[in-house]
């Protein structure tokens, strides 16, 4: 990470996720709060880190909906605040953002959505453009950090200046690019706010009040379009002026798209938009105006495209143009310069301008060697053990998974989730399973997924009498994203002390009358409570609760313990692979004759003794056993 609170005037290595959080700083931030989520974390977790130190307030909030509203108050109270979302997460928080475009802030609010083109940490390729057109909010796409900062700390100014929250758009190779940033004036504080009502139904958004704030909000964006949209910096163009071949591109499409035109030598005029809603129509009707052909190089959905076809219907109707419409540039996955230069290659009707046959050769050859590497969990995952007790206890159970670390049951040899659809829909849809059919049905949830949104489907479970088992996996933090702490530990976003919310206390009060609690890595308790759980005639819940085996390491070492691995004893390992089979945790190695764990890998938890029928495994001197209080919780 680089530094933060580097002075004025010095450049500082960032990600682009690090120089939003600069950004935010620079433009005079005093509340920020979000939800965990790539590939927007690293603005929360840079912004927790320097928190105290310029005094501001960050959280970690329950959900994106309500870090919204947190941040929304904090603006309506004339403080500057952030929020920041992965994509699917500005579903959660959308009932809120829809109507705030109505009301509007007093102080400057920015949202970022960092969308995940190619699904590589999420369920969907949704492209968030959409939502501000049909929010409401003015969006800006910085293509990479060092625009990142720059139109974040301006979004604050003309979040202020509009009485709007404004929104910045980014993207998985936006957010996680490195590149060096230089740095401003850093005008973040600790001050606090008034909530004084700027007229008396500003925030009552019903009936023919929420009809007028429409109104309203449509002339600020009309303002927006006509004194913001156009000028320097979310306007800009590049290339050859003189050219008849023109592209139209934003975010981090451009970077690919001038990096393409520089290997070919394409003579090419570009238009890159940094703020894409609302558009600067006429601007982009003057530049369509003397092109024969316009290539349109955008992400995901032909949200651009679309929009500049009917711009060109009024300004320049005789202009061919290309894009994802046309089959000239792909709707799926994230763009590469390869892209571009085939994109380029179709719309030029040329041959392939960079030609890569060694490149493309060598890394075939590579591809052949390499085996397939598919993500795992950890070593002392407690979510194995877990996994392992299920598949025993459960094996003919409909498996409902949820989004977490846990998600990586549905490989073998476990094959204990069959559905993973959204955040807390495990048991939102094992509701409707029990009613769809007569087979038992098991909802698998962590601890940081049951406080965003698996509470409500739980109350539904229980007031319609459903019967089915809900696993609650706590392993005491959001791990899949970091080990952001959550409602359930005893600290917060910033380090302080917290009120740890009880899980088992919440399910109780819900009126779940079976509630276990039991410690993953003692398989045969697991096991057991799974079986009288499914049994119960209703609703249960078996809480597996043992901290994250990362966090778990990192404790024993910075106690200056060390972490010393079991071993197979090759005298009594008959080579029956019953570990490998049904337990597959990565430190096992097959040698073809024995089994043997690699103690480069492992981490010493001993949960794996239990699953050896032969008591092949074994504590080396030292080694910690799984019921040592020390690694537990």
């Amino acid at each position: 990470m680089g530094d933060l609170l580097a002075p004025e005037g010095s450049v500082e290595v960032l990600l682009g996720n690090e120089a939003i959080a600069r950004g935010a700083l620079e433009g005079g931030l005093n509340v920020a709060a979000a939800y965990p989520g790539t590939p927007s974390t690293e603005i929360g977790e840079a912004l927790s880190k320097v928190a105290k130190k310029v005094g501001i307030y960050f959280e970690w909030s329950a959900n994106e909906k309500v870090a919204t509203e947190v941040t929304m108050a904090a603006a309506w109270s004339g403080l500057r605040s952030l929020t920041m979302m992965k994509h699917v997460g500005f579903n959660v928080a959308s009932d809120a953002i829809f109507t705030l475009a109505y009301a509007g802030v007093i102080g400057g609010m920015v949202i970022v959505s960092a969308d995940d083109p190619h699904a590589h940490s999420s369920q969907n390729e949704q492209d968030n453009r959409h939502y501000a057109e049909s929010v409401g909010l003015p969006m800006l796409e910085p293509y990479g950090p060092q625009e990142a900062k720059e139109f974040t700390r301006i979004a604050f100014d003309l979040s202020e200046k509009y009485r709007i929250p404004f929104m910045i758009r980014t993207t998985t190779r936006v957010s996680h690019q490195r590149a060096p940033v230089r740095l401003g004036k850093i005008t973040a504080s600790g001050k606090k706010g008034e909530f004084v009502l700027p007229e008396p139904d500003r925030y009552l958004q019903v009936g023919a009040i929420a009809r007028k704030h429409h109104k309203e909000l449509l002339e600020k964006l009309d303002r927006i379009r006509e004194e913001v949209a156009a000028k320097d910096p979310f306007l800009k163009f590049y290339g050859d002026e003189d050219s008849d071949f023109g592209i139209i591109t934003s975010g981090v499409s451009f970077a690919h798209t001038m990096e393409a035109l520089k290997l070919t030598g394409i003579k090419a005029k570009v238009l890159k938009l940094g703020m894409t809603f609302p558009l600067p129509e006429e601007r982009i009707g003057d530049f369509l105006s003397g092109l024969s052909t316009v290539l349109i190089v955008e992400e995901l959905d032909p949200y651009l495209e679309v929009r500049v076809k009917a711009i060109a219907k009024d300004y320049a109707p005789d202009v061919d143009v290309l894009g994802k419409l046309t089959g000239h540039m792909p709707r799926v996955w994230e763009y590469r310069v390869r892209t571009v230069l085939e994109g380029l290659s179709k719309a030029l009707g040329i041959k392939y301008p960079v030609n890569f046959p060694e490149i493309d050769r060598r890394s075939s050859k590579v591809l052949k060697r390499v085996p397939p590497r598919p993500p795992v969990l950890c070593p002392a995952c407690p979510h194995r053990s877990t996994g392992y007790a299920l598949r025993r206890a459960a094996g003919r159970a409909y498996f409902v998974g949820d989004i977490g670390c846990y998600a990586l049951l549905f490989q073998k040899p476990f094959r204990v989730e069959h559905v993973t659809h959204a955040m807390g829909a495990s048991i939102g849809v094992a509701n409707g399973l029990n009613i769809a059919t007569e087979n038992d049905v098991v909802a698998l949830i962590g601890d940081s997924t049951f406080f965003h949104a698996g509470i409500p489907a739980l109350i539904n479970a229980v007031h319609n009498k459903r019967k089915m088992t809900v696993i609650i996996m706590d392993n005491r933090t959001t791990a899949m994203t970091g080990h952001q702490p959550h409602p359930g530990t005893e600290v917060d976003a910033m380090g302080q002390q917290a009120e740890a919310v009880d899980i088992e206390k919440v399910v109780r009060s819900i009126g779940v009358d079976f509630v276990k609690v039991v410690d993953p890595y003692d398989h045969k308790a697991t096991e057991k409570a799974i079986r009288e759980a499914l049994k119960h005639d209703g609703v249960s819940v078996v809480i597996t609760k043992r901290e994250c085996a990362l966090l778990t390491v990192a404790r024993l070492r910075r106690e200056g313990k060390k972490i010393v691995p079991y071993r197979v004893d090759p005298e009594k390992c008959t080579y029956c692979r019953v570990c490998l089979n049904t337990f597959a945790c990565p430190a096992f190695v097959d040698t073809g004759k024995l089994v043997e764990i690699d103690p480069t890998v492992c981490f010493g938890c001993g949960a794996c003794v239990q699953v050896c029928p032969y008591d092949a495994i074994v504590p080396q001197e030292g080694s910690l056993n799984w019921r040592d209080e020390r690694i537990g919780v």
